[in-house]
C-alpha cells in the first residue's frame, strides 16, 4: 500500500465514523505506525513511500481502533501537553488544551512571587499540570491523586520526564490539609453533572468517571476545594480552578461567599470562560 493511499483511506473512514479531525488523526496514526515524527510524513509522501506488509497490517489495526472511537492517545500511548509528552492510556484522563491555559494562569501568578513558591496540583491524573509547573518554574511542586490507574501513569510520567514532583496518594480531602503554607493550589477537578453524559464517545466511554462527574450540578468537588484550600494556603496564596463552560458565574459566587478576593474569570482562546483564579487572605 502506498502511503498516500493509506492516508486517503484513513481520512475517508474516519470521516464516515464521525471523527472531528480525520486528517490530523490520520497523520498521527501513520506517524505512530511508522515510528517517525509527523513532520517526516510529508517527505515520505512526496517520495511515494510504500508501506511494508507489516506496516500496512499494523496501520489497519490502528485505524480500525480509531474508527471504533478509541481515543487516538490510547492507540499511540501518548499525549502532547505544553512542552512535554505524557504517557497515557486506559484509566487516566487525557489532558486537554484548555488545561494548558490553566497551567499558564498558574505560572503567570508564580512568576510574580518571591523565592521558591510551593504549589499543589489536586487530582493530578497523568501529572500534566504538576509536571509542567515543575519543568517550567522553580516551584516546589506537590501532586495529589487517589485513583490507582491514574497514579500508575503519574508515577511513570514523573519518572520518565525527571520532574521534581512530590506525589501524594490518597483522597484530596485527606491529603491536601497535610500540606501547609502553599502559595498556590491548582486543579482541573471533575465538573460534569452526574446526569449530563458527554456526547463524544472518547470522553463518555474512555475517560474515568472519577475525573468527569461531580454531583448533581457538577460543582461538588469545586465546593470542597474552595472550602479546604484555606487550610493549606498561606495568607496571600492563590487558588486556580478549571471549570466547565457556563459555570463561571456560579464558581465566582462560591469563591466570593467563601471570602476569596481578586476573583478573576479567564477566557479560553474561543472566548469561553473556562477557569478562575482567586486570592486568599486570612
Amino acid at each position: 500500500m502506498e502511503l498516500a493511499d493509506a492516508l486517503s483511506l484513513s481520512k475517508n473512514l474516519l470521516t464516515q465514523a464521525g471523527i472531528p479531525s480525520p486528517e490530523a488523526d490520520s497523520y498521527w496514526l501513520l506517524a505512530h505506525t511508522l515510528s517517525i515524527p509527523k513532520s517526516e510524513l510529508l517527505t515520505l509522501l512526496t517520495l511515494g513511500y510504500q508501506l511494508t506488509e507489516e506496516q500496512a497490517r499494523s496501520f489497519r489495526q490502528n485505524l480500525d481502533q480509531r474508527v471504533k472511537r478509541i481515543p487516538l492517545q490510547h492507540i499511540t500511548g501518548s499525549a502532547g501537553f505544553r512542552r512535554i509528552e505524557l504517557h497515557v492510556g486506559p484509566g487516566v484522563f487525557i489532558p486537554r488544551y484548555e488545561t494548558e491555559q490553566v497551567v499558564q494562569i498558574a505560572i503567570d501568578i508564580l512568576s510574580e512571587l518571591p523565592g521558591i513558591p510551593k504549589v499543589a496540583d489536586v487530582g493530578t491524573g497523568s501529572g500534566a499540570i504538576a509536571i509542567s509547573i515543575a519543568k517550567e518554574t522553580d516551584a516546589e511542586v506537590y501532586a495529589i491523586e487517589v485513583d490507582a490507574a491514574a497514579v500508575k501513569f503519574a508515577k511513570l510520567n514523573i519518572r520518565s520526564l525527571q520532574a521534581s514532583v512530590d506525589l501524594r496518594i490518597g483522597r484530596f480531602e485527606e491529603e491536601l490539609p497535610k500540606l501547609r503554607d502553599l502559595d498556590l493550589i491548582v486543579s482541573n477537578p471533575p465538573y460534569i453533572p452526574i446526569d449530563a453524559v458527554p456526547l463524544d464517545p472518547e470522553v463518555r466511554d474512555f475517560d474515568p468517571e472519577l475525573a468527569l462527574y461531580s454531583g448533581a450540578d457538577g460543582l461538588e468537588a469545586i465546593r470542597e476545594l474552595i472550602s479546604l484550600a484555606p487550610l493549606s494556603l498561606k495568607s496571600g496564596g492563590w487558588l486556580v480552578l478549571e471549570h466547565s463552560d457556563g459555570q463561571s458565574d456560579l464558581v465566582r459566587e462560591l469563591l466570593l461567599s467563601a471570602g476569596y478576593e481578586e476573583i478573576r474569570a479567564h477566557p479560553d482562546p474561543a472566548g469561553r470562560l473556562r477557569a478562575v483564579s482567586a486570592h486568599w487572605r486570612n
